[in-house]
């Protein structure tokens, strides 16, 4: 089955001597039945001992066809497999801890799905029913994979899995990475949130490390999640941002339910009830404000990626119930509650000069009137963004409707 493809496997290692000589020779061993059962016709070994300062790099260095890098001090694990990658000579790049917690001809298995369903990266996921992962690990890598998985609405069962296959021109797609642990979470982030990628699965068998995790599952577990988010936030920013919202008016309808039903039932509020009503009100207009920013920012991020705005799913709905014409008119309903809300308070100063209206209508009024307000600023905000898109497309050569870009001309 041997095929076009060369293969670079990087193992980057830091002090792992007592796993590195079995894996290298596991992997060396590997190499037939990688060639022989996948498209791939070499395969290239390189090793990158990142600063490790026991036997690690002389061990290494004894396999006379394998390369070997060495940083003189520990730059990270992402940094160990980007140098990999550079000096590699494959096609098809791909990276396998040190620890002997995978088996090297799984790679035939990866290249043989790359090929046949054409994907742009595949991952052995370490999830399934022969993993012998720690349960602590397994716990945080399926939380991050159902977070993962809800910002990019994309299946995936394991993000930070260490033995994946790449193809190399899809490299530039999902660069920047980082240099530390946080690296293969950010790639997966990255593939997934890219619409041009394509990535895929498939289940492979996981055995206990050999040696010392260099893993922390606290301070690493934050560290993946800060870049899960921060991927979400770079690609799709409308999706965290709605998740937040939908939160916080989740939060007000509790808060709200205790004051709006006795008022329903008895038709005022009580004094004491006004901490929850400003309550309320104040969680109400963070949610407000952060369905106006996913608007805003759902079109920053098509500009800047050069991606048409998002058309389907929470944040394409959203887009077509705020549409231009129904902000006018949610502008104009808000601006007319808010004025009869607290007309005859206004009403009554105008003629007496004192106010003795109740306190609630004052703060739904003015609830109502910083909605608008956000509306209106919304509106300014997406609009500039349309004209900056169309100047962008003008400059490109696109063709944009005149009325909308072009200043009328002098006869």
């Amino acid at each position: 089955m041997a095929g076009p493809h060369v293969l670079t496997i990087v193992i980057p290692a830091l002090n792992e001597e007592e796993a590195i000589g079995d894996t290298l020779r596991r992997t060396r061993e590997a190499r037939a039945f990688i060639c022989a059962n996948s498209p791939v016709s070499d395969v290239d070994i390189v090793v990158v001992s990142d600063g490790s300062t026991d036997r690690t790099e002389e061990i290494a260095k004894g396999f006379d066809d394998v390369t070997v890098l060495v940083f003189e001090k520990n730059r990270g694990y992402g940094a160990a497999i980007k140098c990999g990658f550079e000096h590699g000579r494959g096609d098809l790049v791909s990276f396998l801890d040190a620890d002997g917690t995978c088996d090297p001809k799984t790679f035939a298995e990866l290249c043989r799905a790359l090929e046949e369903q054409q994907a742009d990266l595949v991952l052995g996921s370490r999830m399934g029913p022969d993993s012998e992962m720690p349960l602590v690990r397994m716990i945080g890598n399926r939380l991050f994979a159902f977070l993962l998985g809800a910002l990019s609405k994309r299946v995936v069962q394991d993000t930070a899995s260490g033995m994946r296959v790449i193809r190399r021109d899809a490299l530039e797609s999902l660069y920047p990475l980082p240099d530390g642990l946080h690296f293969t979470p950010a790639m997966s982030a990255r593939a997934l949130l890219e619409d041009k990628l394509r990535l895929v699965e498939v289940p492979m068998p996981y055995s206990e490390r050999v040696g010392r995790s260099k893993l922390s599952v606290v301070e690493d577990g934050i560290r993946f999640l800060t870049v899960i988010l921060r991927a979400a936030v770079a690609h799709r920013p409308s999706r965290p941002l709605l998740l937040a919202a939908g939160l916080l008016g989740l939060a007000t309808l509790v808060v709200a339910l205790q004051p709006v039903s006795y008022w329903l039932a008895q038709g005022e509020l009580r004094e004491p009830m006004i901490y929850r009503v400003m309550l309320a009100s104040l969680l109400g207009t963070l949610s407000a404000i952060v369905v106006c920013s996913a608007l805003v920012s759902e079109r920053v991020a098509a500009l800047f990626h050069r991606r048409p705005i998002a058309s389907r799913g929470v944040t394409g709905q959203l887009g077509r119930l705020l549409s231009r014409g129904t902000r006018r008119w949610s502008i104009a309903a808000l601006l007319t509650a808010a004025v009869a809300s607290s007309s005859p308070g206004m009403l009554q100063y105008l003629s007496t000069g004192q106010v003795d209206m109740h306190w609630s209508r004052a703060m739904l009024s003015s609830l109502l009137l910083v909605v608008a307000a956000m509306l209106v600023i919304t509106s300014f905000l997406i609009h500039m963004l349309e004209l900056v898109a169309a100047q962008q497309g003008d400059l490109r050569g696109a063709q944009w409707p005149p009325d909308r870009i072009r200043p009328a001309r002098a006869s």
